[in-house]
């Protein structure tokens, strides 16, 4: 073994993962992202049920979808100046109470599309104002970072395997009501865990305490601009991205639908979902082990495997060979997430990490709905198959962008969180607020 591996390997064991608070943590995110991934056949079953279209689902879907995507900059501003912990059981709590009502509605059968979009919205909102948090909690409680966002990971994907079924079930043997009621109850055991969670303190410099006001809120949006704007790494990441979700990822995931459903029926459809699934949770494991030096570069070689998905069911092969490229792809699109995600939380400094990580959550979704939008016309022009196979190539030249730009490819790991100040204590008490208490 090398001096360098030595070094690396003596640095991972050194950093450990799993304590008390993180798991906690992720336990919290593990629950709600299984409740997360049986809504979509909660709300298709219920309004199907009672008498709504596809055109229903899709609108109460993108009403949570569009609160997020336009709130969650400023739900970033929110999270650097507050305190993250109570804001995520805060939100957890919203969402508890919309689930519960929505439960009602449709235990009760007064069903309204506008009130169940409604929801949907407050939903998102809850979600914007969450989600940054999750970026700037993990170096808090995890010095394994990378380790920390690969566990995250494969609970991820093993709740996006687990959680469609589990609705089905409930659907079956219950009503879409008991689906909506088991929702809420996710949220519930999210708000316990984060609530009994010890988030060490975030220590900020002598005298940078934030601002009130609209004026003082509006400079900590512009702040977070100028650190999102100086990283070349992060913005590049973000541009290419953009192009990713336009040309690969918008019309991939509905032609993929679209496609197998058509030529070889649903089951078919299910079992590649489930690869999709299954690749995600290795590709999570061998994040957990690999520690590349460059992890950007690392990242998006394996990202070159999701070229796979595509292209095999763009070339008409069999439902095995499309089982396969869709496990692969899941693999390395799972370990370009975690080297990503761990980049952006151990290179950005902790007082305006939630801003940019809200600023990156918005600018990677930004395009998607441009993608799928595309799909349709595209496929209707030349032909659904020829579509997913350019998607494929166009997977290929965007990976190979990201490896074009000096930056992004030898940006140098850092194996701990930057921080602001000293070295943060041991939070001294089960409020998480000690040293430089955060805001409340």
């Amino acid at each position: 073994m090398t001096g360098r591996r030595k070094r690396m390997k003596g640095r991972a064991g050194s950093h450990p993962v799993w304590s008390r608070d993180f798991g906690l943590f992720f336990v919290a995110r593990a629950v709600a992202q299984l409740g997360d991934t049986m809504l979509p056949v909660a709300l298709a079953a219920g309004l199907l049920q009672h008498g709504y279209g596809a055109g229903a689902v899709g609108l109460a879907l993108a009403a949570t979808s569009a609160a997020f995507a336009g709130l969650i900059v400023f739900g970033g501003v929110i999270a650097d100046r507050f305190s993250t912990r109570r804001l995520m059981i805060g939100a957890d709590l919203v969402r508890l109470g919309t689930q519960s009502l929505a439960a009602v509605l449709f235990f009760t059968g007064h069903v309204v599309l506008w009130q169940t979009c409604a929801i949907g919205f407050v939903n998102g909102a809850a979600g914007a104002v969450f989600q940054p948090g999750v970026a700037g909690t993990v170096p808090r409680l995890a010095a394994d970072v990378q380790g920390a966002n690969g566990a995250i990971r494969v609970a991820e994907a093993v709740a996006q395997l687990a959680g469609p079924a589990l609705a089905g079930v409930l659907v079956g043997f219950a009503s879409p009501g008991g689906v909506f009621a088991a929702h809420a109850t996710t949220y519930a055991v999210s708000a316990l865990c984060l609530l009994l969670l010890r988030l060490p303190p975030l220590v900020r410099p002598p005298g940078d305490r934030p601002g009130r006001g609209t004026r003082a809120f509006r400079a900590d949006l512009a702040e977070g601009w100028r650190e999102f704007r100086s990283r070349t790494w992060l913005w590049g990441v973000i541009v290419i991205w953009c192009v990713y979700m336009i040309a690969v990822w918008g019309p991939t995931v509905p032609l993929v639908a679209t496609e197998v459903v058509q030529q070889h029926g649903p089951r078919a459809y299910g079992l590649i979902n489930s690869a999709v699934g299954a690749g995600t949770v290795v590709g999570g494991l061998l994040a957990l082990r690999l520690r590349p030096r460059r992890m950007l570069r690392a990242g998006a070689i394996a990202l070159f495997a999701f070229a796979g998905f595509p292209m095999t069911v763009g070339a008409g092969l069999g439902v095995s060979a499309m089982a396969a490229g869709a496990a692969v792809a899941g693999a390395g699109m799972a370990f370009w997430s975690v080297m990503w995600a761990t980049s952006v939380q151990t290179q950005v400094p902790a007082d305006v990490l939630n801003r940019i990580h809200a600023y990156d959550v918005a600018g990677s979704l930004a395009m998607m709905p441009v993608g799928q939008a595309l799909a349709g016309p595209a496929a209707a022009t030349i032909g659904t198959d020829h579509v997913l196979l350019v998607a494929g190539g166009m997977s290929l030249v965007v990976v190979a962008a990201l490896l074009t730009v000096r930056p992004i490819r030898d940006l140098v790991r850092a194996d701990t969180p930057t921080t602001v100040g000293p070295a943060p204590s041991p939070a001294p008490a089960a409020t998480g607020e000690g040293v430089c208490p955060e805001r409340i």
